[in-house]
């Protein structure tokens, strides 16, 4: 069973980080600095859990530009189990009510830019490359 929490103890922000270092800086090589950055006292955090295993982490920012979705993760051992659709839910249904007006977007990698597609977003401009990683910025048209 999918669970998720809305982080709000540091306890659970740690079950979110380790599910982030161990997809995007163990699996992906993404650089240990450039996973964990300035925002993340500022940041909304999410953590997915499935039959009590924290397996999927998120979150979201404000910025100058709308309302950021960052940092979507889930294990490896744990995909293709409606994980990412779970939290992704979660996190526009929570952003949706508290920014109804502001523009919600992301930096998708390559791979999961179907993913976005099935879930209202749209690609925004030309594929771009961060930490060696194909992305391109999608919208949510809802």
């Amino acid at each position: 069973m999918i669970t998720l929490k809305r982080v709000d103890n540091s306890e659970d922000l740690k079950a979110a980080h380790r599910v982030r270092e161990q997809v995007f800086v163990l699996e992906q090589n993404v650089p240990r600095e450039a996973e964990c950055d300035q925002y993340e006292e500022t940041a909304r955090h999410y953590l997915a859990m499935y039959d009590g295993v924290p397996c999927g982490a998120a979150r979201w920012r404000e910025t100058a530009e709308g309302i950021k979705l960052e940092r979507f993760a889930v294990l490896q051992a744990y995909r293709n189990k409606k994980i990412g659709a779970h939290v992704l839910k979660a996190v526009l249904d929570d952003v949706l009510a508290a920014h109804p007006d502001k523009k919600i977007y992301l930096n998708a990698q390559l791979p999961a830019v179907n993913f976005y597609l099935q879930h209202g977003f749209v690609t925004e401009g030309e594929m771009f490359s961060e930490c060696d990683i194909n992305h391109y910025k999608m919208v949510f048209k809802g």
